[in-house]
């Protein structure tokens, strides 16, 4: 009886221990991981943390800048480290993401307010990036901006 008891305890047990761990750990979506990303990555630009972003792009990563003119990874690293404009904020809104199996779209538009030439500017981006799965993790391939014209 009393080996029962304690068999029946240490099930009961480790029951709630599965229930409790299940609960701590929330699951996070493709687009909620995708959409953070998105805002490491933005973060991360302003602090020059080019390692984090490293990982993000993919090795065959190509931009298309709201120029027109294209950059691979190598360009996009050096353009981080380069960067050395004052940036008041940068805020990202009006996210939407799709998942395709193991590749995504992610839409987004960026809100950009800096000082240039002692002035204050604002701009305002839309950006298109594609995500493929790779081992787990996602890494961006592409990556396309457009200036909205103020108005």
């Amino acid at each position: 009886m009393r080996r029962l008891l304690l068999f029946e305890c240490c099930v009961l047990w480790a029951a709630l221990a599965v229930t409790a761990s299940s609960q701590t750990l929330p699951v996070r979506s493709d687009q909620q991981v995708l959409i953070e990303l998105e805002r490491g990555w933005n973060e991360a630009f302003y602090r020059k943390d080019v390692a984090f972003i490293e990982n993000i792009l993919a090795d065959e990563f190509v931009a298309t800048y709201e120029d027109g003119s294209r950059g691979d990874k190598a360009h996009e690293l050096a353009l981080i480290a380069e960067f050395d404009q004052q940036v008041v904020s940068a805020t990202q809104d009006e996210f939407t993401v799709k998942v395709y199996d193991d590749t995504a779209v992610v839409w987004f538009t960026l809100n950009l307010v800096g000082i240039r030439q002692g002035e204050r500017a604002e701009v305002t981006l839309r950006f298109t990036d594609v995500f493929v799965l790779r081992d787990g993790d996602w890494q961006c391939v592409s990556s396309q901006s457009t200036k909205v014209a103020p108005g």
